[in-house]
């Protein structure tokens, strides 16, 4: 198969395990460990991972000059990105988590504009004030399951935001050094700025590991390698062979998957049930996201797989 091929089925992963993610991750917060905890284990964990794969099998060095733009990446795309979505997730239900990071496609298109100097067409535009429509009907619908928030999702959109910043500042790294020596980086910095948010370090001395039962613990250690070190180095191979658009654009993928896991887990009492969370009014809030996303992104997905 070409590399391009082995890219889009490196992003399709990624969404799969995202979507499992929402559900899984759910489980271990509030009540076992505190989201920014939560975080710094996460961040730890993969960073480790990274580095022990990198001096073995890697030998590549970075240029200074790019040593600012890893780190916004490291900043926007894993302390950003993480912090919002794990406090988000804490507060909200997985089903809305899913749902509004569609919006992420959106986004992407809108930074490519200002950072990539993308054209943005009629047809994008009229895309963007669609998707921008819907997800703020969804976050205003939050409080009709008992799962819902209105913070939580708002967090979640902020998430949404900074990950589709860290598509766009990453693209260009990806044309200079190995993926693997990419997300290294982006991981250490990324693990700095999460241990230098205040509150990280207190909750992590002040949370109880003994009390954390062995099922939540294989979360954590599922969450740690599969939805954070896999993830994340499929993403930057991905990223290497398709557009930050193209990227993104599986994301549609999400909330279906969402709602799968959340069934599927559910009924196997591996999660927390949030399926009652799932109204038709959440649903065509979320057709009107999909139509904007489309619009926004179909033709450049077209154009950049051709």
């Amino acid at each position: 198969m070409s590399k391009i091929l082995y890219a889009h089925i490196a992003i399709f992963l990624v969404n799969a395990l995202y979507g499992i993610n929402h559900v899984i991750a759910k489980g271990v917060m509030p009540e076992y460990l505190k989201p920014n905890v939560f975080i710094l284990l996460r961040a730890a964990g993969a960073t480790f991972l990274f580095w022990l794969i990198k001096l073995l099998f890697v030998r590549e060095k970075v240029k200074r000059k790019d040593m600012l733009l890893l780190a916004a990446c490291g900043m926007f795309g894993v302390t950003v990105n993480q912090l919002f979505f794990f406090n988000g997730l804490s507060l909200t239900s997985s089903i809305n988590s899913g749902i509004i990071m569609t919006i992420n496609p959106i986004l992407v298109v809108i930074l490519s504009f200002f950072l990539l100097n993308e054209r943005i067409t009629w047809r994008k535009s009229i895309g963007i004030a669609i998707g921008a429509t819907g997800a703020i009907l969804l976050t205003l619908a939050a409080g009709t399951g008992s799962g819902d928030s209105f913070l939580g999702d708002f967090y979640i959109f902020v998430n949404a935001m900074s990950y589709g910043l860290y598509l766009v500042l990453v693209k260009p790294l990806m044309k200079k050094y190995k993926p693997l020596t990419v997300i290294t980086y982006v991981f250490s910095f990324g693990l700095l700025f999460v241990m230098m948010y205040p509150p990280t370090l207190n909750e992590f001395f002040q949370t109880d590991f003994s009390r954390i039962p062995m099922e939540a613990i294989y979360k954590i250690l599922f969450v740690v390698v599969f939805v954070t070190f896999l993830t994340y180095l499929l993403t930057v191979f991905g990223l290497k062979h398709l557009s930050p658009s193209v990227s993104s654009a599986y994301i549609y993928l999400q909330p279906a998957l969402v709602v799968f896991f959340a069934f599927a887990l559910g009924a196997l009492g591996i999660a927390d049930d949030y399926t009652d969370t799932i109204t038709i009014e959440k649903g065509v809030y979320m057709l009107i996201i999909f139509t904007g996303v489309y619009l926004s992104s179909s033709s450049s997905f077209l154009r950049k797989t051709r």
